[in-house]
């Protein structure tokens, strides 16, 4: 049983588009998105540097459309369910038709520029912890006021808030945990911070109608299968405020019966913690086009 998932902000590094640009009619695609949502994706995927594509507004379009870009260079892939981390899924979204491309492309669009204006607002920002229990390390940020903002699985927690809170949370460790990273991130992403970029993307979601997924569809709020594109849209809204549990999502592909585990590109991050949490599946990542036999492989023997 096959899994399709799609990385999250902070997988971009710079450059990495250059190759998947060079497949057949793929510059055309980037081109046409690039002028519907008023961003030069090409440059920020290829010439931009890492201060560049760490912005918000630029970052999260970038990742979806690389992760479209790379998953339709696979050819027909038949998951049996797809996820992505974070603004990953509105590529997920695309990936199961609940959006078409432009469409989600448009949406993630604005969902960057409202979280980078929501995060303008107070200085927040997140750490990841190292090491450590998860109930204890969640139990001792919310008695510091910081938010478990991703749950990730394989003991992996980012915590979010104010400036003020990280720096206690540096002073007081959770007991197990070995050392906090502060992550290069410009706010407290899925929070209560991100409050006004809600409001504005329920605004632009509001004319939509989106279809139902063709596949399964798993949710980062809590792990479930989504069956409605309604309901899909309405948490692609909420959980822009709300914490990522892709501890869940992983509960739940091994529910499913899941036995690989393909990561479109940037990839590397959600097959890093999948190795760790669900041993033996097979996993692979779409670093580059060099990556695409691999995966078609794969592919072949696990999809439905």
């Amino acid at each position: 049983m096959l899994v399709l998932v799609a990385p999250g902000q902070g997988a971009q590094t710079p450059g990495f588009l250059t190759p998947w640009l060079e497949l057949p009619g793929a510059a055309a695609r980037v081109a046409a998105w690039s002028d519907a949502i008023g961003l030069d994706l090409a440059h920020y995927g290829t010439q931009a540097d890492a201060d560049a594509i760490r912005d918000t507004a630029v970052a999260q379009p970038l990742l979806v459309a690389a992760g479209i870009l790379s998953a339709a260079a696979l050819g027909e892939v038949s998951p049996a369910a797809v996820a992505g981390h974070s603004v990953g899924e509105f590529t997920a979204a695309a990936f199961t038709g609940v959006l078409d491309d432009t469409t989600a492309l448009t949406l993630v669009r604005k969902r960057g520029l409202a979280m980078a204006d929501a995060a303008a607002i107070t200085e927040t920002g997140m750490s990841a912890l190292l090491g450590g229990d998860p109930e204890v390390s969640v139990a001792h940020l919310e008695k510091l006021g910081l938010t478990p903002a991703n749950i990730n699985g394989a003991g992996q927690i980012v915590a979010a808030g104010t400036l003020e809170q990280l720096a206690a949370l540096n002073e007081d460790k959770p007991e197990g945990v070995r050392k906090v990273v502060a992550l290069k991130v410009a706010g407290a992403f899925h929070t209560h911070h991100m409050a006004p970029a809600v409001e504005t993307l329920a605004k632009a979601a509001a004319d939509l109608t989106p279809a139902d997924p063709t596949v399964t569809y798993v949710s980062n709020k809590d792990g479930r299968a989504v069956s409605t594109g309604a309901e899909i849209l309405e948490r692609l809204v909420g959980q822009v405020a709300n914490p990522v549990r892709w501890d869940l999502c992983m509960e739940t592909f091994k529910e499913l019966g899941v036995t690989a585990i393909v990561e479109v590109s940037p990839g590397g991050t959600l097959v890093g913690l999948a190795k760790r949490a669900l041993p033996g599946v097979k996993t692979l990542a779409l670093k580059t086009p060099d990556d695409l036999e691999a995966a078609r492989e794969l592919i072949a023997e696990h999809g439905v």
